[in-house]
Formats: C-alpha cells, sequence, structure tokens
C-alpha cells in the first residue's frame, strides 16, 4: 500500500472549487454570448454604431471632400472649370493633410469635444425653456405691474433695460 488516499475533505475542497470555476465561466459565456447577440440584433435593426468622434470627423473631410470635388461650377465656364476643381482638390487634400495628424495624435480631444458641445446644447436647452414657460405663463397681474405708466394710457409695455 505504497499509495494513499488524500483526506476525503481536501478531495471535496477540490472538487467544490472546480465547480465553482466552471459556473463562473459558463456565467461569463452565457453573458457574453447573449451581449453579442444583443449588439447583433441593434445593428440589424438601426445599422452599425456610429464611432469615435475622431473617425466622423474623417468620414465628414472625406465627403465633403467627395461632393467639392464632383461639384461643376457654371460660373468659371469650360475653359476655367478644369483648372478651378484641380484648385478644389489642392486645398482639400492639404485640409486633410492638416487635420489628419491633429485626429492621429489626439482622438480621445473629439471625444472630449462632442461631449461638451452636448453638455452646452442641454444647457442652452434648458435655458430657453424655462425663458419660454416665463414668457407663456405670464399672468394679467405681471402685464400690469409691466405696464407704462406714462402720459399716454395706451396698450404700451415698460421695457426695462438695466
Amino acid at each position: 500500500m505504497s499509495e494513499e488516499l488524500p483526506p476525503s475533505d481536501a478531495t471535496d475542497t477540490e472538487a467544490l472549487d472546480e465547480v465553482r470555476a466552471t459556473d463562473a465561466d459558463a456565467w461569463a459565456t452565457a453573458c457574453a454570448e447573449d451581449l453579442e447577440a444583443e449588439k447583433a440584433r441593434r445593428r440589424a435593426a438601426y445599422g452599425p454604431p456610429p464611432g469615435s468622434a475622431a473617425e466622423e470627423l474623417r468620414k465628414l473631410a472625406d465627403a465633403v471632400a467627395d461632393k467639392l470635388s464632383s461639384l461643376q461650377s457654371p460660373l468659371l465656364g469650360a475653359v476655367a472649370g478644369p483648372a478651378a476643381q484641380q484648385v478644389v482638390r489642392q486645398v482639400v487634400q492639404q485640409a486633410k493633410a492638416a487635420v489628419e495628424p491633429v485626429i492621429e495624435r489626439n482622438p480621445d480631444v473629439f471625444d472630449h469635444l462632442a461631449a461638451a458641445g452636448n453638455e452646452l446644447l442641454a444647457a442652452y436647452r434648458s435655458a430657453v425653456q424655462a425663458q419660454e414657460h416665463r414668457w407663456t405663463t405670464r399672468d394679467d397681474h405681471d402685464l400690469e405691474e409691466r405696464r407704462d405708466r406714462g402720459d399716454d394710457a395706451g396698450p404700451g409695455e415698460r421695457i426695462d433695460l438695466d
């Protein structure tokens, strides 16, 4: 009897650890599969998700460049048309050459700028909605306070410029 069996406690603990590891892997695998299925469903329903702000800026620059290079200028005539198109192409290429290094070095900056722009838009929208609410909910008492008490009893309204 050279082989001794380990105590039963060690075997039970190892088996329990193996079951827990298998369960954790199964749970992670199931979650990953569900996430991929949901992403595929959304891509099918809504199209591909938008890229980062830097990628969107590249797409915009490419679209503008394509549009500008395809335009025909009736004002320049047939003689100057090709030369004008060449100038437009050159300007677009120079703009892209200037923007590309900035995008490559700082792609996160564009995401932050886009988020800041969204925050500014939300703040502006909130301010406008609050002002519109005040304008639309004025009662007659407010109008009487703002009524011009000058010599003329006309329908004019006093506007305080201070």
